[in-house]
């Protein structure tokens, strides 16, 4: 068992940087302050090691995804521990398409967004882009947000989306690209955004 545990520190050690991304894209803001990524992933690493063997024993999802999944578990845990009651907030609805993980937030999404696409300094110019990139995300399906958040943020190849969503490859090519042109077309008159 000991070799085991090893195995799966190298490997987690291995994904840490996308796991780290995906706790900072679905850790909700309130909870920033009390607890970093870190420690989130400390907990789920010990999550991981006591569902080692049931996911040896039958392996549903390829290594990554069952990581992402397990992660996932532990962060809505520590919302329901940290929120309690807060957490029947429509906006922080665990996603149908996440297996289990919490939505990634417009807030954060449109935070992304804007900070990678805009090259203006200035804190107006820069917090008007940002409420017009999260508007355009309100505006889209939960799907269409989950997919783009699974494919920009977290770095899903397609097929990892695919098993997610639990639709075909293509199925799941056409829904972020579908996703995409929306948003471009819903931020189209956004200075810098997409030049």
């Amino acid at each position: 068992m000991a070799g085991d545990e090893a195995a799966l520190a190298a490997l987690f050690e291995r994904h840490r940087p996308r796991l780290r991304r995906l706790v900072r894209l679905r850790l909700d803001r309130r909870l920033r302050g009390r607890l970093d990524a870190s420690d989130v992933l400390q907990e789920a690493f010990i999550d991981l090691v006591r569902r080692l063997p049931e996911y040896g024993r039958a392996p549903h999802l390829p290594f990554f995804l069952w990581l992402r999944l397990e992660l996932g578990h532990r962060l809505a845990k520590i919302h329901r521990m940290h929120l309690g009651a807060a957490m029947r907030d429509a906006d922080l609805e665990v996603s149908l398409f996440g297996g289990g993980l919490p939505a990634a937030s417009t807030d954060i999404l449109a935070d992304r967004l804007a900070g990678q696409f805009t090259s203006i300094g200035e804190r107006a110019i820069r917090a008007e882009t940002r409420a017009k990139v999260r508007a355009a995300l309100e505006a889209m399906e939960p799907a269409d947000r989950e997919v783009l958040a699974m494919r920009h943020f977290e770095e899903l190849a397609n097929a990892e989306a695919a098993l997610v969503l639990q639709i075909s490859e293509a199925a799941s090519s056409k829904r972020y690209v579908r996703a995409l042109r929306r948003l471009r077309e819903a931020l189209r008159g956004v200075p810098g955004l997409f030049d």
